[in-house]
């Protein structure tokens, strides 16, 4: 999965170039209502910024799901039937205090004796498996191709292509990045000399009387930079995670000669070659966080005073490590979803995806045979901005080859939304597509649970697709004879479906309703979700 970089990222580097020139009746939500909510003027307080995806659309102004009214409403004290949802991800946090409660424990499996006790395969698999060993930083799977020489001439030339136009990109906003950065040091240190102390405001640095051009030009930089974040420090942070990032990117994501598979110990080309990885699906470093941070959104303990809720309330969570600071192998998602399935998952939140699958056939028989075990599969659209159905924004996996009918119905495939409803609720970096995004949900600046027992708030269609996993285990739980197939229908039928038309890929010249860039043209809605599985699970 394509990692989001804030948005202040993305805006800062576009300030550079202007720094070189200087109890009620429960009834299903009415569609004709969806188009009459006010748009929200005043800012989220920081409590509706937490949870602003359980937020509903019709009392809040708010394009969340509905989960609180959900569970006011209909959800009460009943707890339902647990659900094991699998995190296909990286690793997760085990320990993290609001996840420690909500794990799933391989019961049949003695911790740390070396053995396969349940005969599953898999060894010591207490919380669930690893499948990258000790492996995290790794390369995409075009810089793969490259350096394996894998597939025909004109798969090579289609990868080396797209590696050099990253490689530039990455190199440049690199280089970008470091030059601000130095920017802005140099503003903050000559503003902190000048105002005789270290910590200072907006509101201080608008208040200096400047004597040089210099001065001035320090001014106009950190003045530029309050209209990213709150202060100074919060922007030297987001500018070094920046370069960071994109050093990574050239370090191990680019780099053709790159082997981070190299230690693990198998062929990831080689499908039946299985004896490789560990029963340890923690995360191996703090910054392997994504996998505990969707974890969270799924199912973080509810109401226990700490930093977030899940959507869930009756959940265990499988941890499946298998998505590496990379592009994931086709070997390990095949064989990841199998080992969910097998070990009793009824859902699977897949929040990854690349434009480059060499193997794409072993998912597609993963995911059948999830179909065939009436498994539910969740999946992030992807963070590109792009349509999906041209043909040449590809995003494997998916349930249809070549934008034909789909080969299972079980699969939702999600697009991500910002908390602002109105013609930019649709997230600027959202993939979207009639054909091959089928619904959109709560995706941007997710507050949620990360490794140390820490929370941040993080974007990505990584985080829309969890909220969606997390809904579905409550229809699970609450509706347990209910399918795979039939809790996807609920979920796609059920939504909102607002008229007015939103823009694409953050371009204002482009738009469209979300009936044309859909399935559905639905925003995900857990309360008319819970009210129409009753409705089916009972007939009334």
């Amino acid at each position: 999965m394509k990692r989001i970089i804030s948005k202040s990222f993305l805006a800062i580097t576009a300030t550079y170039l202007l720094l070189g020139c200087g109890a009620t009746t429960m009834v299903l939500t009415p569609v004709e209502k969806i188009d009459t909510v006010p748009l929200k003027i005043a800012d989220l307080t920081e409590s509706q910024k937490k949870s602003w995806g359980h937020a509903d659309l019709i009392t809040d102004t708010i394009p969340g799901m509905s989960v609180d009214k959900a569970y006011r409403e209909i959800i009460g004290s009943r707890k339902g039937t647990k659900v094991i949802v699998a995190v296909l991800d990286s690793g997760i946090d085990l320990k993290h205090e609001d996840l420690d409660g909500v794990l799933w424990t391989n019961k049949k499996e003695k911790p740390g004796n070396g053995k396969d006790d349940d005969n599953n395969g898999y060894i010591d698999d207490i919380h669930g498996y690893n499948f990258l060993g000790e492996s995290y930083n790794e390369q995409l799977e075009y810089a793969r191709i490259l350096r394996l020489k894998l597939g025909d001439a004109a798969l090579q030339a289609k990868a080396k292509t797209k590696l050099n136009e990253e490689y530039q990109q990455a190199m440049g906003n690199k280089q970008q990045y470091e030059q601000i950065l130095q920017a802005v040091k140099n503003a903050d240190a000559a503003v902190k000399k000048q105002l005789g102390k270290t910590d200072y405001t907006k509101k201080d640095v608008s208040g200096i009387q400047p004597e040089t051009e210099e001065m001035q030009r320090h001014i106009g930089v950190l003045m530029q930079m309050y209209t990213f974040a709150d202060s100074i420090p919060e922007v030297l942070d987001e500018l070094n995670n920046g370069i960071k990032h994109f050093t990574e990117q050239l370090n191990y994501n680019l780099k053709v000669d790159f082997d981070g598979r190299k230690d693990v110990g198998d062929n990831p080309y080689d499908l039946l070659d299985t004896r490789y990885g560990n029963g340890n699906p923690q995360n191996r470093v703090e910054d392997e966080s994504h996998g505990t941070h969707v974890a969270g959104i799924i199912a973080a303990e509810r109401n226990n005073g700490k930093g977030a809720n899940g959507v869930a309330n009756n959940v265990a969570i499988m941890s499946v490590r298998a998505v590496p600071n990379g592009d994931e192998y086709d070997k390990d998602i095949a064989l990841g979803i199998r080992y969910a399935v097998d070990n009793g998952a009824k859902i699977i939140n897949c929040s990854f995806g690349k434009s480059f699958s060499p193997n794409a056939e072993w998912v597609y028989d993963a995911i059948k045979y999830a179909a065939s075990k009436d498994v539910l599969i969740v999946h992030a659209a992807g963070n590109d901005g792009a349509n999906l159905d041209d043909p040449s924004n590809p995003n494997y996996p998916n349930d249809q080859i070549s934008n034909g009918p789909e080969f299972a119905d079980n699969v939702i495939t999600v697009g991500a939304l910002d908390s602002k409803y109105g013609s930019e609720m649709v997230a600027s970096y959202s993939n979207y597509g009639a054909i091959n995004v089928d619904v959109f949900a709560p995706g941007t600046d997710i507050y949620s649970t990360i490794p140390n027992n820490k929370y941040e708030f993080m974007p990505g269609t990584s985080m829309a697709s969890p909220a969606v996993a997390g809904v579905a285990a409550l229809i699970r739980s609450q509706y347990p004879k209910l399918s795979a197939g039939q809790v996807k229908k609920v979920i796609l039928e059920s939504g909102l479906s607002p008229k007015t038309a939103v823009i694409l890929g953050g371009d204002a010249s482009m738009n469209n309703t979300l009936d044309k860039i859909s399935t559905t043209g639905k925003i995900v809605n857990a309360y008319n979700a819970l009210l129409m599985a009753r409705t089916m699970a009972t007939g009334k």
